[in-house]
């Protein structure tokens, strides 16, 4: 493995991030409210407490997020069907405006894949995977 290893991957994570950030600007959002949204339409409809622990928010401000995006038209509030006193956040729309805001990054990233064997590809997937639960699950580590 490289020396700078570390810092390519770090540089990468900060590009991640950065772009994130830009793209909930550019959509009016604030970065956690995108980073929401993201959780709603991959995972569905979930509960205001599921939509606070998977974003690591309090209830107060998950309040005020859902508000806000509910307010943008992108989720709504419906009835829970198991419990009427409950509500489940739904996702309604995205934001045309984030599809746009993104269509270049994911046009240079479609182009940098595109150079990759399918045997390349399967490995970068396998690590996005993988990834992905070691990062989920040493959030909740530190959550704890």
């Amino acid at each position: 493995m490289p020396a700078d290893a570390s810092a390519v991957y770090r540089r990468y994570l900060s590009a991640v991030m950065f772009h994130g950030h830009a793209s909930a600007r550019a959509c009016d959002l604030g970065a956690t409210d995108l980073y929401a949204l993201n959780i709603l339409e991959l995972s569905g409809a979930m509960t205001p407490g599921e939509l606070a622990t998977r974003t690591g928010l309090t209830t107060g401000p998950t309040t005020r997020l859902i508000d806000r995006l509910e307010q943008a038209g992108y989720v709504r509030r419906v009835p829970d069907p198991g419990d009427r006193r409950k509500v489940i956040v739904e996702p309604v729309a995205s934001p045309a405006a984030l599809d746009q805001a993104v269509a270049p990054a994911r046009q240079r990233i479609g182009e940098i894949l595109a150079g990759y064997s399918p045997e390349q590809l399967a490995v970068l997937f396998d690590y996005f995977a993988r990834a992905t639960e070691a990062y989920q699950a040493t959030a909740e580590q530190l959550r704890d």
